[in-house]
């Protein structure tokens, strides 16, 4: 589930495209029901996020941070 008012927000503040942003949560959410976690420390939060960086280059969507 996703808020619009909350996504508009957000990517307004990240210099993203609503749509852009939609996808980055989207692919993170996934990644979390898939067991990954990057509260877990910064080696688990590297992986996540690199992974993230090749799902979202894949969609022709650059790097989210």
């Amino acid at each position: 589930m996703l808020a619009r008012q909350t996504v508009w927000r957000e990517a307004k503040a990240q210099n993203k495209t609503p749509a852009e942003h939609v996808c980055h949560l989207v692919v993170h959410g996934t990644l979390h029901l898939l067991g990954y976690d990057h509260e877990t420390g910064a080696a688990d939060a590297e992986r996540m996020e690199a992974l993230e960086r090749r799902i979202l280059a894949r969609l022709g969507i650059a790097d989210p941070y």
